[in-house]
């Protein structure tokens, strides 16, 4: 009879392998390469497959369990998304990561009292990082097993000789010079925008870049800086750390509400225009046109372009920056292209605060480390970083539809917004439970997700900010199937 639709046929003759004692005669009917991701892993976590393991050809295997090569393949497949092993050509396919720990050793997560109060505190995101989950759906994540490792460490050493000892002292606060060029040229081939490279200020990421923007904003006498509702929590904490404060002007289907902005008569405002944070709708073309004028009558636009380069379903859209220079403080960063822990982002800020951010930027750390910026330069003129551009799209690409796939099977009643760009999908519900206690019982059960709440300052429908970006499918849906049994629960 038909084992499964992704198998082969096994008739009463058991099928198995010497190799872990895989019986497949165990396997669920219809879910053969799931059964075959699980014990693969099961394995790397206690130690029978160690790293530097070599597994049996595809074709080997799939002979010895009687079953077609694409199960197998379709099990390497997940195991090198999830990081734990890569092909090494004639070498095979060798175990390179294993995991921390298995599904079933994975205790349940005890949920801090305090993390899903009804006003998230500074510390909300520290705090949720460190409680334990089995699959994380956090947003904001890349695919962090796919950072080029290997051409990372082969660049750092190739940088290193070529560095002087001169080159290892103080630099310049604004960063160096040989990366501040290669971002001009990748922001001149990316993202339209024509800026010198002593324009450029190297930043530890968007956060500081807001961090100390803002101080500078309330030393020229700015009391507010306007932000899109619902928008990023965590750049309004930055801004208001500052001792600023951050009017929510809402945003709709064509983004920011520009009306709302000028009759609020803030000096300047927030926005993420390329794929705004966390809907993902784009700032329309007669918007934008708003926008500028807006910005032309004196306002200053901090133009935050998180994730413009992970787009999937349409077109480019030019960055702001590009159209009026002179009134767009405009940055970008890493962490959405390689990993944030890297701390590497840019800013090109209008003339008149130019100066007083390399002053802040200069008191802040005198700079950033200098061995990290040169091997990005390096990686940016190689033209490394447009290939693990495209290496990403096309993986975050289908897992994004694993995402829509999962929640049209176990959340039906969900509405999914923002598909066509980022690494995240933002989902609303019709009203009737408090998203918080959805996030709540779900990391309970161990998986993590931020309640659309958290990033709204004005009353919204409740909604899930979902990250896909950094899970295989087989978690994403694992993860959207818990989400569905917890809502089912909620409603009754």
């Amino acid at each position: 009879m038909e084992r499964s639709k992704d198998g082969g046929s096994h008739g009463s003759k058991a099928s198995g392998s010497d190799f872990l004692q895989l019986d497949v005669d165990r396997a669920p009917v219809g879910g053969m390469a799931d059964w075959l991701t699980q014990h693969l892993r099961q394995a790397m976590a206690d130690g029978r497959l160690p790293v530097g393991s070599r597994l049996p050809a595809s074709r080997t295997l799939a002979k010895e369990l009687g079953v077609s090569r694409g199960v197998v393949t379709e099990a390497y497949q997940r195991l090198s998304e999830g990081g734990q092993v890569a092909g090494r050509g004639r070498s095979g396919t060798i175990v390179v990561a294993a995991p921390v720990e298995t599904r079933s050793a994975t205790p349940t997560p005890a949920v801090p009292a305090v993390l899903f109060a009804s006003e998230p505190r500074a510390e909300v995101f520290d705090t949720l990082r460190a409680v334990p989950a089995r699959i994380d759906l956090s947003p904001g994540l890349p695919d962090l097993t796919a950072f080029p490792r290997t051409a990372w460490l082969r660049t750092e050493r190739a940088m290193f000789d070529e560095l002087s000892a001169a080159d290892l002292g103080y630099g310049d606060p604004r960063g160096a010079p040989r990366l501040r060029a290669a971002v001009a040229n990748w922001l001149a081939r990316n993202r339209g925008i024509i800026a010198d490279p002593s324009q450029v200020i190297i930043m530890a990421g968007i956060a500081q870049m807001l961090s100390l923007l803002a101080q500078v904003l309330y030393q020229e006498g700015v009391r507010e800086v306007a932000v899109e509702d619902p928008g990023s929590l965590g750049a309004r904490q930055h801004l208001r750390s500052r001792q600023l404060e951050t009017p929510p002007i809402p945003v709709d289907a064509d983004g920011l509400r520009v009306d709302e902005l000028w009759a609020r008569g803030a000096a300047a405002a927030l926005v993420t225009p390329a794929h705004q944070f966390p809907t993902g709708v784009v700032l329309g073309g007669r918007r934008r046109r708003e926008l500028l004028r807006w910005a032309g009558e004196g306002g200053l636009i901090i133009e935050d372009d998180y994730d413009a380069e992970h787009r999937y379903d349409r077109p480019p859209v030019p960055a702001l920056r590009a159209m009026l220079a002179e009134q767009v403080c405009y940055a970008g960063s890493v962490s959405k292209l390689l990993a944030p822990g890297l701390r590497v982002g840019w800013v090109l800020a209008p003339p008149k605060y130019h100066d007083a951010l390399t002053e802040a930027k200069r008191f802040a750390d005198l700079g950033n480390a200098v061995l990290p910026q040169l091997v990005l330069a390096r990686l940016m003129e190689s033209g490394e970083m447009e290939r693990h551009l495209r290496f990403l799209r096309r993986r975050h690409r289908r897992r994004r539809d694993a995402m829509i796939e999962a929640i049209a099977r176990y959340l039906p009643g969900a509405t999914v917004h923002g598909a066509s760009a980022g690494l995240h999908l933002m989902i609303t519900f019709d009203a009737g439970f408090a998203d918080t206690d959805l996030a709540k019982v779900a990391l309970a059960r161990g998986v993590k997700v931020q309640p659309l709440s958290w990033h709204a300052q004005r009353p919204q429908r409740p909604g899930l900010v979902l990250g896909y970006a950094a899970n295989t499918s087989t978690d994403i849906a694992e993860g959207v199937t818990v989400l569905g049994e917890v809502l089912r629960r909620l409603h009754r």
